[in-house]
């Protein structure tokens, strides 16, 4: 099949003919009101060990904002291409690389660009039958559920209470809560986002506008949540303090807030209990046969529908700024998928 096949387009220098591509950048410090959209030319051959695929979906959150704006904890620097999870097809092979064939379906850690060239280790094959759109939806989002609620050694019976339930982190929090056989609590500023959440599997929802802690403790007979999931940071962190349970956990894994909250020790001293910091990327980084033992659990689970990864919008890349507005506005459930022009 040729590239043209897949809509590229061309652009001329002179008597040469050059075969373009749609790509989205973060140029500069700011916010997603400065993205570029730009045409560029498709990567070369990829190089050995790489393969070359035509992404069709990927997947943006609420952490791409907090880089555009050079805030997050690890930065590379500018410009970079915008998201980091996608979905596609093998259109191409370097050399020496025997464990992805041609046609292949599989998931990239790349994100608005319509051609990558990546390692042929760092993608995961994606199941017969699983749409490329579910894909990319679920990837970030149901490992930092997966890996961080093992962390926090979640037990089949303890009370897990979600924050931000109805965001990307929070419904996979709750749908892997439920299979890991937790008791689970979602947390919503909405009533029509706590119906979502409680479609997911919870088995209670609040919403949180005027507080949490008293409802949590009455669902729990006084005693608190076992495993506290937090992706929201700043007041939510320190209202989560008053209602947990002793030897609770808390698990950080984004500050959707806009502050970092900072726990107090004569807190934790009161409750034993403990606070953990998680990221997905810290994972693939450091623990990387772990993040893919774990892909391959989720893989199975997705191919079998146990998890069931929502989709409230899907965009044309043209259309990435309108995308992160949606995000900033909170009017996400669950994921936005971005998908080629048609």
């Amino acid at each position: 099949m040729l590239l043209s096949d897949y809509g590229y387009g061309l652009l001329t220098t002179d008597e040469v003919w050059i075969i373009t591509m749609k790509v989205v950048y973060c140029v500069k410090a700011g916010s997603h009101l400065d993205l570029e959209y730009q045409d560029i030319a498709i990567p070369c051959e990829p190089g050995p060990g790489e393969i070359q695929v035509s992404v069709d979906a990927r997947g943006i959150q609420f952490s791409d904002l907090v880089k555009f704006a050079g805030q997050y904890q690890e930065s590379s620097g500018y410009p970079f291409v915008v998201g980091g999870e996608g979905a596609g097809s093998v259109i191409a092979l370097g050399s020496s690389v025997t464990s992805v064939e041609l046609g292949a379906k599989v998931l990239v850690p790349a994100g608005c660009a319509e051609i990558v060239n990546v390692s042929a280790k760092a993608v995961t094959q994606i199941p017969d039958g699983v749409d490329l759109k579910m894909a990319a939806s679920f990837r970030n989002n149901y490992l930092t559920a997966l890996d961080g609620l093992t962390r926090a050694g979640l037990q089949p019976g303890e009370t897990l209470l979600v924050h931000g339930a109805a965001g990307g982190v929070g419904l996979a929090a709750v749908d892997i809560g439920k299979l890991m056989g937790a008791r689970v609590i979602g947390t919503a500023s909405s009533d029509e986002k706590l119906a979502v959440v409680t479609k997911m599997g919870a088995d209670e929802v609040i919403n949180y506008i005027d507080g949490f802690r008293d409802q949590v403790k009455d669902l729990t007979g006084g005693l608190g949540a076992d495993v506290i999931y937090d992706p929201v940071g700043g007041d939510v962190f320190d209202e989560s303090m008053r209602c947990i349970a002793p030897f609770g956990r808390i698990l950080v894994v984004g500050f959707t807030a806009g502050r970092p909250a900072l726990a107090k020790t004569n807190h934790l001293l009161v409750k034993d209990a403990t606070v953990i910091g998680y990221t997905v990327g810290g994972l693939q980084r450091h623990r990387p046969q772990v993040a893919h033992g774990h892909m391959q659990v989720l893989m199975g689970w997705l191919a079998s529908k146990r998890i069931q990864p929502f989709i409230s919008h899907v965009l044309p890349m043209a259309d990435i700024i309108e995308a992160y507005q949606l995000l900033v506005d909170r009017k996400v459930v669950g994921k936005v998928i971005i998908t080629n022009n048609e």
